[in-house]
């Protein structure tokens, strides 16, 4: 009996197994594609996609109050500021893709202790004082806030660059460091109102 069970369900899985794949190509090649991604990885690998998704959702929430007209933000901010958008929005969904493909969640664990990991992130009060500013002083205080989310990036970047394995997580902290470098530069020459 126990063995006539085990039959069926492996006869079950089996086209279960078969229906799926022929009956949607595409559903294939994501599995293949996915399974590419999700070798070769390490803790180092996950704890830098965990921790620098939320990182670049706060930079991206920054940009959004630079791109906001009630900020009476300077061209050149809000000209930053969607550049940072538009490379951090993808970098955010690569990251998720990458930890599905891991196998592993979308956040840290509850007893990882995150401050080491999260330099450069702006408290509630940081970004209230920003959301309050305008014009000149707006662009001072967002430029210099966004310098040190930068640095704390390129930090976290760097611990990855250092300890970790997958080529797809490499290549990105790469990119990471490489542009922000170059946006910190252009930051730092915004005038103290």
């Amino acid at each position: 009996m126990k063995i006539r069970l085990a039959l069926s369900l492996t006869a079950t899985l089996f086209l279960v197994a078969c229906g799926s794949s022929s009956s949607d190509s595409n559903t294939t090649a994501t599995v293949v594609e996915n399974s590419a991604s999700a070798t070769g990885f390490n803790d180092a690998d996950v704890m830098f996609a965990q921790m620098m998704i939320p990182h670049h959702e706060q930079a991206i929430e920054m940009s959004d109050m630079a791109l906001d007209p009630t900020t009476q933000a300077s061209k050149e901010i809000i000209g930053l500021a969607t550049q940072i958008k538009a490379a951090q929005d993808p970098e955010i969904k690569q990251m998720k893709d990458l930890l599905t493909a891991w196998g592993q969640p979308l956040t840290a664990a509850a007893d990882v202790d995150h401050s080491t990991m999260m330099d450069g992130m702006l408290s509630l009060e940081d970004m209230d004082k920003l959301g309050a500013l305008k014009g000149p002083e707006f662009d001072y205080f967002w430029a210099q806030s966004m310098i040190a989310h930068h640095e704390g990036a390129i930090e976290m970047a760097e611990v990855v660059l250092a300890d970790g394995s997958n080529t797809e997580a490499l290549a990105l902290a790469k990119e990471i460091v490489s542009a922000q470098a170059t946006e910190i530069d252009i930051l730092k020459a915004i005038p103290k109102p």
